[in-house]
């Protein structure tokens, strides 16, 4: 679920991959992996800062 509302968020506000990492301070490769579902386990801060990017809280992310 993370990883399709990551991706929703990001597309509703016009964003490039590249572009969300780099505003959330996260690595591309990074930013990849949990898009695809790749990285089922993130840490807290890597989630939280790409909440702020996307100026959402971390209910609104992570929310099924």
């Amino acid at each position: 679920m993370l990883a399709q509302n990551i991706k929703k968020l990001r597309k509703q506000r016009k964003l490039s991959q590249e572009e969300l990492a780099k505003k959330a301070g996260v690595t591309y490769s990074t930013l990849i992996k949990l898009e695809s579902g790749v990285n089922k386990n993130p840490t807290i801060k890597t989630i939280q800062q790409i909440a702020a990017a996307l100026e959402v809280t971390l209910d609104e992310l992570t929310k099924k």
